[in-house]
C-alpha cells in the first residue's frame, strides 16, 4: 500500500510542483481558442481526485460539488487562488486518505464513466488524469494569454 501512495504522490507532483508559481492573475490565461482557463483546470483537477476519493475508493467522509463536471464547460466562475489551493491541498488529503484505506487492490469497481476497473487501474487513472491536465496547465501558464 504504502507503495501505491508513493506513486500517486509522485505522479500528482506534475501539478503540485506548479501550484507555489500560480498568480492571482494566471487564473484567467487560456491558450488560443481554448474553452478552459487556468482556474478551471485547477477546479477541475480538484474535484475529480474528490469524486475518486469518494466514489472509488470509498471515502465517504468526502464532501464534493463537481460544479466543473455540472457546468460541462468553463463558466469564468474559478478565480480564486486561495480557494483554489485550499481545495486542491483537501483534494490530495482526502485521495491519499482513500488510497492508504485500501485493502484488496484487484476488487473491480464499476462507474458509469470508465467501466469496470480494478482498484489499481483507477489508480493508474486518476494518477494519468491529474498529470494529463497538469501537463495542459503548465502549457497554459507558460504560453497563455
Amino acid at each position: 500500500m504504502k507503495e501505491f501512495i508513493q506513486l500517486w504522490k509522485e505522479g500528482r507532483t506534475r501539478l503540485t510542483n506548479q501550484l507555489g508559481n500560480i498568480r492571482q492573475e494566471d487564473l484567467s490565461k487560456r491558450l488560443g481558442d481554448s474553452p478552459n482557463s487556468a482556474g478551471f483546470l485547477i477546479r477541475h483537477m480538484a474535484e475529480v481526485e474528490l469524486l475518486f476519493a469518494k466514489n472509488v475508493f470509498g471515502n465517504m467522509e468526502v464532501k464534493v460539488d463537481a460544479k466543473t463536471l455540472k457546468a460541462g464547460r468553463d463558466t469564468g466562475e474559478w478565480m480564486d487562488l486561495e480557494a483554489l489551493l485550499e481545495l486542491t491541498e483537501d483534494a490530495g488529503r482526502q485521495l491519499e486518505i482513500a488510497i492508504a484505506s485500501q485493502e484488496d487492490w484487484e476488487a473491480v469497481i464499476e462507474t458509469k464513466k470508465f467501466g469496470k476497473k480494478t482498484k489499481a487501474e483507477s489508480l493508474g487513472r486518476i494518477t494519468t488524469h491529474t498529470a494529463y491536465h497538469a501537463g495542459q496547465l503548465a502549457v497554459l501558464l507558460k504560453y497563455g494569454k
